[in-house]
């Protein structure tokens, strides 16, 4: 049941394919729509049963409707598709209750909302008189809280059957803690009983935001909008789901999509909603073998909607293994390409997010599976050149800290971001180095002869000689590089890049620079370093075993050579080697290909076999790695106090060259077995947590890059290939004291195609 039921039926034809038009459809870049968080509390819930940010407590007589002390996800009834919150509960005499509903906390959201009215969308199957409903109060995001009103005052008695939208000014909402209550910063809804007439209610609750009196909704489920229909509807059939991709409505009235679906095209049901700025929608359907018949119409603020598009079909079939990875692939590629910024064509820090941020690091890696993404048809070479060209326009005129880019910047000026603390305000070496990594492999890829790839190669190569490695030396006398400086801070961060962790290529590029290099020998005294300086830096890790960078210890029969205890989060296999290549050279320790296989297969063992008992850890469900947990960051690892039962996917998938076995075996698993709960518009979410019943809100820049080219560098060595071709690498290897040895190591028995141009 919704408010949808009553919208008469469209005729279904299908949409053209207008090739010139995609494509200039396809050069448009979304982004995460920070506007519509700073009104949304709520809207869906990606878990399905309960939702993962509300609770609830009960005192008997009183009962409470909870599932593992968190609200029911209502997944038939729902003001917006494809769900809504049921409250349900007995108010006793001498008991109580209270359920409180949250506001996402995702990666840089604040907490600041627009407008002065609390609203949000009821509906009672029986009807509850104003008298019977519960209290209401809010708390902020200090843990400052309001005084409790009564909903039956802004509402009254709820009509059987019928969706009502409550509106309540939040001037009404009083301080009733101790400092004062600030309303735009509220971050929980809480529902407390009041009168205890020992009756069962059921209240579901749906699309609870703040924003102004003008923009209130109507109880009118059919309202039409002035918005037009969304256009050029078409979808892209794959194994377990169907993408649907439309035109996007620039409008400032547009507030949400809402996505239909039929199985006859003749009866379209709502079943999900996407929000202004990402005009794309993932359908998982289950099963290879179905057709589906798809429409999108436009939402307004007022909850109006458009007439419906043009109807686009797709049929889901059944996928090879390497149908399946460039599915993967292409869907992880899509974030750098639809979901960057529309201005300066960077990555942003996560989507959703702060609209502004885009991180370097996370832009170099982006840049690498772009040219994936050129390299296998998603996009066109034309296409691929003037994005980096848009790019690199952008870090031309963006701040440089003696030739170093800050961690973030603003999209739309360039400006240094510090996002972490005030001392962060400064360049960023690490994040430099990601981005030269990228900037280095794409120099290489778009070398021919156009005017437009020679000026690309210019560009390229002027910003790779005016980065100032040597400057982040602090001194001619000093044995390491420094992650950080900034112009007011000078050296305060004081953080010296110290192995083993992802700052590998660092060292390798500050050695290479043609310009700017450092000695060779702080390869081995800073990166390497077995002194006393390397021994405290790892001692942070908690473990001994590793601390003079050598490890040497067998963690579930698998040896590591280098690294510290049994080798810490998988990311360290990957940032460093999505350009670089280490297989088939060594330094005076290890075999880095083979150091990082074997750190994969330890992460594999530990899920296998000492995984703290956390659910689903297996063959299938491994890899893990740092991100956004549900209580906040962490570098998840394979030990019992880095692991909290999260999950996060780029570990395992971004791990094909070590482990393509158990990398596939994730793959399938999270795709067929996972997909509807995790499966979006970008790939795989950043993670989820099945202890704990939670599904991460956001696809992270860092993350999903990874994937991409790491499953490339599997399948045909491509971003490898175009890395080592600089002339800059193969003289400084020689400079280090890397050799050659022979290696069994390959990337794939079955594909070695050289990238095609």
């Amino acid at each position: 049941m919704s408010l949808e039921s009553s919208l008469s039926e469209f005729l279904g034809i299908s949409v053209r394919f207008l090739c010139l038009l995609g494509l200039l459809i396809l050069a448009r870049s979304a982004c995460a729509d920070t506007e519509y968080y700073r009104h949304i509390l709520f809207d869906n819930s990606l878990e399905t049963d309960a939702y993962y940010y509300s609770a609830g407590k009960v005192s008997s007589p009183s009962s409470l409707e909870l599932d593992h002390g968190k609200l029911p996800v209502s997944k038939t009834v729902f003001y917006t598709p494809p769900n809504a919150l049921r409250l349900k509960w007995r108010s006793a005499p001498a008991g109580g209750w209270e359920a409180s509903i949250r506001a996402i906390d995702f990666r840089n959201r604040q907490i600041s909302f627009r407008g002065d009215v609390l609203y949000f969308w009821c509906f009672s199957e029986e009807g509850i008189p104003a008298s019977n409903l519960p209290l209401i109060q809010l708390s902020d995001a200090n843990r400052e809280f309001s005084k409790p009103l009564k909903l039956g005052s802004f509402i009254k008695d709820l009509a059987a059957g019928k969706w009502v939208q409550v509106q309540i000014p939040l001037r009404e909402f009083k301080t009733g803690s101790l400092h004062s209550f600030q309303p735009d910063r509220t971050d929980k809804v809480v529902f407390v009983q009041d009168t205890a007439d020992a009756a069962d209610h059921t209240l579901i609750i749906d699309e609870i935001k703040i924003d102004d009196a003008a923009d209130s909704g109507t109880t009118a489920s059919e309202a039409v909008s002035k918005l037009p229909a969304p256009r050029n509807l078409s979808a892209e059939s794959y194994e377990r789901h169907i993408d649907i991709r439309w035109d996007p409505i620039d409008a400032s009235e547009l507030e949400r999509y809402i996505v239909y679906r039929s199985w006859d095209n003749h009866d379209f049901q709502p079943i999900g909603m996407q929000v202004p700025g990402i005009n794309r929608y993932t359908d998982y359907i289950g099963k290879p073998g179905k057709t589906a018949f798809y429409k999108v119409a436009a939402s307004d603020h007022g909850y109006g909607k458009s007439s419906l598009s043009e109807s686009a079909t797709g049929t889901t079939r059944s996928m090879s293994d390497d149908e399946l990875l460039t599915m993967l692939q292409k869907a992880c590629f899509r974030y750098y390409w639809e979901a960057a910024h529309p201005k300066a064509g960077m990555t942003l820090e996560n989507v959703p997010g702060d609209d502004r941020i885009v991180a370097t690091g996370a832009s170099g890696f982006g840049i690498m599976a772009l040219i994936v993404g050129v390299d296998r048809g998603f996009i066109s070479r034309d296409q691929g050149l003037e994005r980096l060209a848009r790019i690199v326009s952008f870090l031309e005129k963006a701040p440089r800290y003696h030739g170093v880019w800050s961690h973030f910047m603003d999209g739309e000026t360039g400006e240094t971001l510090p996002v972490f603390d005030m001392f962060d305000n400064g360049g960023d070496l690490v994040e430099t180095a990601f981005l030269t990594e990228g900037l280095l492999a794409a120099r290489q890829y778009f070398n021919g002869p156009s005017d437009g790839e020679r000026d690309l190669f210019a560009r390229i190569s002027q910003l790779w000689e005016t980065v100032e490695w040597d400057w982040y030396r602090r001194s001619s006398q000093s044995d390491a590089l420094y992650w950080h400086w900034s112009p007011q801070w000078s050296w305060y961060i004081n953080h010296r890049l110290t192995g083993f962790n992802e700052a590998m290529i660092v060292y390798l590029l500050a050695i290479a620079s043609p310009t700017h290099s450092v000695p060779a020998e702080l390869y081995y005294s800073g990166w390497a370093n077995q002194g006393a300086a390397g021994a405290k830096y790892r001692r942070g890790s908690e473990s001994s075993e590793g601390e003079r960078y050598t490890n040497g210890h067998t963690y579930y029969g698998i040896k590591l050579e280098v690294g510290v205890g049994s080798g810490g989060p998988l990311f360290f296999a990957h940032y460093s080697y999505m350009g670089f290549d280490p297989r088939g050279i060594h330094d005076r320790y290890t075999d880095y290909f083979q150091n990082n296989r074997n750190m994969a297969r330890i992460n594999l063992a530990y899920c296998l076999r000492d995984s703290g008992h956390y659910k689903g850890y297996g063959a299938n469900f491994w890899g893990l790695t740092a991100s956004d947990g549900p209580d906040g960051y962490l570098p998840h690892e394979p030990t019992l106090k880095d692991d909290d039962g999260t999950m996060t996917f780029t570990g395992a998938l971004s791990s094909f060259p070590y482990t393509s076995e158990a990398s596939l075996a994730m793959l399938k698993h999270i795709y067929r077995d996972l997909g509807s709960q995790v499966w979006g518009v970008y790939g795989p979410r950043d993670a989820m947590n099945l202890s704990q019943d939670w599904i991460s809100p956001i696809f992270m820049g860092l993350n999903q890059a990874p994937i991409t080219v790491m499953i490339e560098n599997y399948r045909t060595g491509l971003i490898w290939k175009l890395f080592m071709s600089n002339p800059e690498i193969r003289p400084m290897l020689d400079r280090v004291g890397f050799k050659p040895e022979v290696s069994k190591t390959k990337v794939s028995p079955k594909t070695r195609a050289a990238h095609r141009p």
